[in-house]
């Protein structure tokens, strides 16, 4: 089986005036299709970085990264783009919904953006928006939602482009302790069905509910 994503030697490094910090060191990664990952980390170790190269959101200064089987390392920010608009859900701490947008709109968004039909969107949102048990919420702007439903309209809008892959940032990170658990299963629960999912985390919790756990550290993964 050919990797999902296939990184070699990656680096990242950032001029700070007149200072030269590098945030990844020699990065070499590879995840396979259906893989359900931890990638676990302080603040300041490099995982934020990683997971935007990963995500197609920033490139490496040095090393390649394949996702798909394609070298995607030296792509402009058109190409990303398109990538990322395809190929990548993700899933992050602070949720990122258009508050004035009811869930459907959030979740439909992504294709609009494709160029995609708005009945077909809609339509396609509506399974995803089922998938994580929001039907009932579909109509709902988040401000009426608890802190665990505006995360599972998250992971719907992250899952309605059927991406190759699901980036996680700290996705329990604002949620209480019960809150976070069903989260966690809901990840259990798509993984189970095939998705493949890469979270970035502090809490060893979370990355306990996954089945692969590596540690970054000053820029170096072991």
């Amino acid at each position: 089986m050919s990797a999902l994503i296939d990184v070699r030697r990656l680096s990242k490094a950032y001029t700070l005036g007149a200072d030269r910090v590098q945030a990844l060191r020699g990065i070499d990664l590879a995840v396979d299709p259906g893989e359900h990952l931890a990638i676990m980390g302080t603040s300041g170790s490099g995982k934020s970085t990683l997971l935007h190269i990963l995500g197609c959101l920033d490139t490496p200064t040095g090393g390649e990264y394949h996702l798909d089987g394609r070298n995607i390392s030296d792509l402009d920010d058109r190409a990303l783009s398109r990538i990322r608009s395809r190929s990548v859900g993700f899933v992050f701490q602070t949720f990122n919904l258009i508050p004035e947008y009811s869930v459907m709109e959030n979740v439909s968004l992504p294709l609009l953006y494709q160029g995609i039909a708005e009945a077909e969107a809609k339509e396609r949102a509506g399974r995803s928006i089922s998938t994580v048990g929001l039907d009932h919420r579909a109509q709902h702007r988040p401000k009426e939602l608890s802190g665990g439903e505006m995360q599972r309209a998250a992971i719907a809008r992250a899952l309605v482009a059927d991406p190759l892959i699901i980036l996680a940032d700290e996705p329990t990170g604002n949620l209480d302790a019960a809150t976070g658990r069903e989260i966690l299963a809901l990840f259990g629960e798509l993984h189970r069905k095939g998705a493949t999912i890469l979270t970035v985390t502090h809490d060893p919790d979370v990355a306990a509910a996954c089945r692969r756990i590596l540690r970054l550290e000053d820029g170096r993964l072991s």
